[in-house]
């Protein structure tokens, strides 16, 4: 579908009367992409100013410019307060409030917004339900489909809401979608009416930009007090009500939503009792308002039975039966760079001796949730009276919060038998500062390995591993890539892992 505003149209948005019927057919807020008939969006950044960057939009067609402050141009000119605010909104009736075409459910929290994003689309896929994902991995159309589109967590406002419209133009009836405390902050989301609204739990993360936990906590809150005003009749809130923050959050919830909680711990709505975890998936007793049902997932991990837990209320709260959430739960896989297992493939008689799994953990409780788990797969696989190890790879990323790294150091000190502290993004910073960071949070070092080089860390972990070993690397899941301070070089955790595992294990088969 074609869509455009005029340039009279768009001023009359922001209250302002600008007599120009000259047709608007995109919007852009980054000159190099600027199309002819744009309208440019002078959005301010953490390192780049748009504003800077009008006459680069002009040169490239652009017919009119919505700014904040005062621009020297040709163009038809509106001014607002706030272009992040007003970007959402000219999206939103740029592309006639998609949002209100499709069911539109956001999950907000710390940890676990993609396995659980990724769980509801499954489920809904499951049950007929045709539903699009949108997150840290990018966009998913289904659940055998690869992704597009994944500069961001939660897109900017206006790729959103062109998304949207071309989800709802194709068919598709819901969309989970990973909403982050960036985007809440920075209005992304602003103008989407949402159906649903998840909290997973609430950890520190993110004070680089948010400061403090209050301010971080009061960003993920928007998402539910946006819920109250959404154009939906039919509005849920699920929440964790194991975590500190349910009370604040249940607050910020109207008696029009229909609020639904899940838990291990405290009563609630949906609740998992007698869990267990094998090396392939784990199983627990639902606790449900239709009952008792057994739950078999090949998922691994207790953040993960939190996620399923999640998933099941939200499926529950779209009024899918239970029985057929569950049949659905049992075919699940695990979500790229989410506690992935990576083994060896090499012929030989300690084939797959040792266990690598992957994983995006890059905060303390993140971390401390991924070392639980691997744990309890490490006791199992003491086939042999030989007490297994537990490995850990990890390190933290640069122009972050810096706060994070001595207790992710002295957590991995405390769940791990082995630690390899490394680099992960340093971005900006030195890699050596950072592991000296993480290195003051850890009060004995005779566990501990220090080795800059991520990928030569992993293969340190390797050949130190013995057989039924379990190694943990931490902190870039599925990321391909390592942002260094001059340059971003291709870098993937699985694929060092692979080729670590079949060198090593290759060599000692033939030992």
């Amino acid at each position: 579908m074609n869509y455009q505003l005029t340039i009279k149209e768009i001023s009359s948005l922001f209250g302002i009367n600008i007599e120009n019927n000259t047709p608007i057919t995109g919007i852009s807020y980054d000159s190099r992409e600027v199309k002819e008939g744009d309208i440019f969006v002078c959005l301010i950044g953490e390192k780049t100013d748009g504003h800077n960057f009008v006459k680069e939009a002009s040169q490239k067609g652009a017919k009119a410019i919505l700014a904040k402050k005062n621009i020297d141009s040709s163009l038809p000119i509106i001014y607002v307060n706030d272009t992040q605010i007003a970007i959402a909104k000219l999206a939103s009736h740029f592309y006639k409030e998609p949002s209100k075409k499709i069911k539109f459910i956001g999950v907000t929290g710390t940890n676990g917004k993609t396995t659980t994003t990724h769980l509801i689309q499954h489920i809904f896929e499951k049950n007929g339900l045709k539903t699009a994902l949108i997150g840290t991995l990018g966009t998913k159309e289904n659940i055998t489909s690869g992704y597009y589109d994944s500069k961001h967590t939660t897109p900017q406002a206006s790729d959103l809401q062109k998304q949207l419209s071309t989800l709802s133009d194709n068919g598709f009836t819901h969309l989970a979608i990973e909403v982050s405390s960036h985007a809440l902050s920075l209005h992304r989301v602003d103008e989407c009416n949402f159906s649903g609204a998840v909290l997973t739990n609430i950890t520190q993360d993110h004070l680089d930009f948010h400061l403090t936990m209050d301010e971080y906590s009061s960003a993920k809150r928007k998402l539910f007090k946006m819920l109250n005003n959404s154009f939906w009749k039919k509005k849920y809130a699920v929440l964790n009500k194991d975590d500190k923050s349910y009370s604040e959050f249940s607050k910020s919830i109207s008696k029009e939503i229909n609020l639904l909680t899940y838990s291990i711990k405290e009563k609630s709505d949906f609740q998992a009792k007698e869990i267990n975890f094998e090396s392939d998936g784990l199983s627990f007793i639902l606790i449900s308002p239709k009952g008792e049902y057994k739950v078999k997932s090949k998922l691994n991990g207790m953040f993960n039975v939190y996620n399923i837990l999640a998933s099941i209320t939200v499926a529950y709260a779209e009024g899918i039966k239970i029985e057929k959430i569950i049949e659905s739960l049992k075919d699940a896989k695990e979500v790229s760079g989410r506690f992935q297992i990576i083994q060896s493939t090499k012929n030989g008689k300690n084939t797959e001796s040792v266990m690598c799994i992957v994983d995006y953990a890059h905060t303390p409780d993140g971390l401390e949730n991924i070392l639980k788990a691997a744990q309890l797969i490490t006791k199992k696989r003491n086939t042999t009276g030989k007490e297994s190890k537990l490995i850990c790879v990890f390190g933290c990323g640069g122009d972050r919060d810096p706060t994070k790294r001595p207790k992710m150091g002295k957590i991995a000190e405390e769940l791990a038998n082995l630690v390899i502290v490394t680099s992960d993004n340093p971005r900006s910073e030195d890699p050596k500062q950072i592991i000296n960071d993480i290195l003051s949070g850890i009060k004995n070092t005779s566990n501990i390995v220090v080795e800059a080089d991520r990928g030569a860390a992993i293969k340190i972990a390797v050949k130190k591993a013995s057989n039924n070993d379990v190694i943990v690397i931490a902190g870039k899941g599925h990321e391909d890539y390592q942002i260094l301070k001059d340059r971003t070089i291709h870098f993937d955790d699985r694929e060092e892992a692979k080729k670590a595992l079949e060198e090593v294990m290759s060599l000692r088969g033939t030992q």
